[in-house]
This record gives structure tokens, C-alpha cells and sequence, in this order.
């Protein structure tokens, strides 16, 4: 059913028929979003499964089991507050209707069943008043999840400029900006970039002009500029940057080649606490800090001098800083050009 192909009867009183295609359209988009962005999902999960497949159902019996519900008004009511949460949660309306975070319950049960130990949902900031409710009920179900499972990013919506002008979306006339919009306006790397550069719950306007810009004021292109700068100075020096493991660093004794110098012992633990807080806006922070380090070397020190050891202690400072440049727009899902 997540990738399905439907052709519609044709019938305009057929609802269900205009659902299926409905569905089956959006998710072919959602695809070709996700194509041009390089990005693949290994598995869909429709919400609808759930009830079919009766996850939703055996969720509530195993909390029912439990002793984590009760009756009120007709309705059933989950013991959330029993987890932290503050107040307890309807469950089953009393029209017999479930709540919409009864399915999340259900899914996350399922997804502990299947191994996933470690689990991080991205979702928009308005379902921030379900964290502690699904939590609550996986807690409550008794099935030897951990507190705090799982884990959330959540996201602020994304304003779009163009030209000065912000771009209109509204859901009530349909008029919207796709991730593919994006990519087309400007480039994959500069779309990867810019949404990486800000913390998931902050304002942010994604503005096409600098997107596209030419000059330091463009991040991607800063970034992106410096690696090729220096596969630029490696090219013309035409030796094995292998050979450079050996170099003799002790001529790179000046303030803004210790200023780089410091800057590139700085990527692995920035790296690792990006990771663990779920900040990849800290790698793009790291990238362009580490790109204005060597702009600044590279207008202080010739590289390409006369004397050899100077040369190839400056060459593998370079070339190092091009491999940490290179390996951190990787992590991102940006490339590394050599030339611009």
C-alpha cells in the first residue's frame, strides 16, 4: 500500500476511489522529492495500517491489561499522569473514535518489536503536545521500553523569499513550495546546506537569491569555494598528497597557521556532539568557521614557496584542511567540488 499505483473509476461521486488515487499521487510526489534530493526510505508506514492490521487495537488491550486505563464519560481515559504527563489523555472517544496519538502508541510498540532500540521522529513543532502522552503510553503498555523512548526533532515551518518578496503558501488555495521547487530554484547543495543551518525549532527563511550568490555572503558557496581553493594550490603543485603524512610541521609557527591549526583539532569532538545532539547546524557552523580560517591563512602565507620544507608543512596543513572540508559537506549531503 506505501507505493502503490491506482488509476481512478472516473466516477465523481466514487470517494473512495478519489482517496486511493489521492494517496497514490501525493506519495509519487513525495518520491520524486526525495529522488532529487537524493534521498532514499526503506520503508513507508501508512497510518491507516494500523487499524487494519489491528496494532491499534491489541496497543489498547495491552494498557487495558495493565491496569493503565479507565472509564469516564463515556470515554476511555489513559493514567498518563502516572509518567509525567500533566493530566491523563483520552484514549477512545465516546463516539468510539481513538485519538490521533493511540496510533502513535501502537506504531512505536511495533517498532520496538522489530528491534529498533534507538528511534528519532522528526515532526513539525505542533505535535510538540504529544511527546509526553505517546511516551506515557509506551511506558504504561509494559513491554520493556525505556523512559524517555523515543526521541524528537522538531521542526518550525520554513518561510521562503525570492526576488525580496516572500513567496505565498496557503493550504486553503493550495498554492504551496515543494522540496523539489527548491532544488530546481537553486541546487541540491545549496537547499542541503541552508536547511542544515539552523536549529530544527528556529525561525528560518530560506532565501533564493543568496542561495544562488556568488560571494562569501552564500555559506554553501564559502564552504564549497575553500576546498576548491586548495585542490587548486594541491593541483599546482602536482606532487603525491600522500607524501605529505611525512612533512615536517615545525615552519607552521605563525599565528594564522596555528589559528587553522586549532580550528581542524576541533572536527571530531564537534562532530560526535553534533551526532549526539541531534545538531547537524553545528557541522554547517564548524565548516564555515573552518573555511574563514583558511581564507585567512591563504591571504597571509604564500604556499607554493622556494623552500621545500616551509612548502610542504604549509601544503599538508592545506591538505588536511581540505579533508576535514571534504568529510564534513559529505556528512551533510553536500559535494566537495575541486573546482568553481
Amino acid at each position: 500500500a506505501d507505493d502503490r499505483e491506482f488509476t481512478a473509476s472516473g466516477d465523481v461521486n466514487d470517494v473512495e476511489s478519489i482517496r486511493q488515487f489521492a494517496v497514490a499521487y501525493l506519495r509519487n510526489e513525495q518520491d520524486k522529492d526525495l529522488r532529487a534530493f537524493d534521498l532514499h526510505f526503506d520503508n513507508y508506514y501508512l497510518e491507516s495500517s494500523l487499524y487494519t492490521s489491528g496494532r491499534v487495537e491489541a496497543a489498547v488491550k495491552k494498557l487495558q491489561d495493565a491496569g493503565k486505563t479507565y472509564e469516564q464519560d463515556g470515554a476511555l481515559w489513559l493514567k498518563s499522569t502516572e509518567y509525567g504527563d500533566d493530566k491523563d489523555r483520552v484514549m477512545r472517544k465516546s463516539d468510539g473514535s481513538y485519538t490521533y496519538f493511540v496510533p502513535d502508541v501502537a506504531y512505536h510498540i511495533g517498532k520496538w518489536e522489530r528491534g529498533f532500540t534507538k528511534v528519532v521522529n522528526i515532526q513539525g513543532t505542533d505535535h510538540h503536545g504529544t511527546i509526553a502522552r505517546v511516551r506515557a503510553g509506551l511506558q504504561a503498555a509494559g513491554v520493556g521500553i525505556p523512559q524517555g523512548y523515543p526521541d524528537y526533532v522538531l521542526h518550525t515551518m520554513v518561510r521562503v523569499m525570492r526576488a525580496g518578496e516572500e513567496v505565498k503558501i496557503s493550504k486553503r488555495a493550495g498554492s504551496y513550495v515543494t522540496l523539489r521547487d527548491l532544488i530546481e530554484w537553486t541546487s541540491k547543495d545549496a537547499v542541503r546546506f541552508f536547511l542544515l543551518s539552523r536549529k530544527a525549532d528556529t525561525e528560518y527563511v530560506f532565501d533564493i537569491d543568496l542561495a544562488l550568490a556568488k560571494n562569501n555572503d552564500n555559506p554553501v558557496y564559502y564552504v564549497q569555494y575553500a576546498h576548491a581553493r586548495i585542490c587548486s594550490v594541491l593541483a599546482a603543485w602536482g606532487g603525491d598528497v600522500d607524501s605529505l603524512r611525512e612533512a615536517d610541521l615545525s615552519p607552521l609557527d605563525s599565528p594564522k597557521a596555528l589559528g587553522l591549526m586549532l580550528e581542524l583539532a576541533k572536527y571530531p569532538e564537534m562532530l560526535s556532539a553534533a551526532a549526539a545532539d541531534f545538531a547537524p547546524h553545528d557541522v554547517t557552523f564548524y565548516l564555515r568557521d573552518l573555511a574563514a580560517a583558511y581564507h585567512s591563512y591563504y591571504d597571509a602565507e604564500r604556499i607554493l614557496v622556494d623552500d621545500e620544507t616551509v612548502k610542504k608543512a604549509r601544503l599538508a596543513l592545506v591538505a588536511a584542511t581540505a579533508r576535514v572540508l571534504h568529510n564534513g559537506l559529505q556528512v551533510l549531503g553536500v559535494s566537495a567540488p575541486q573546482k568553481m
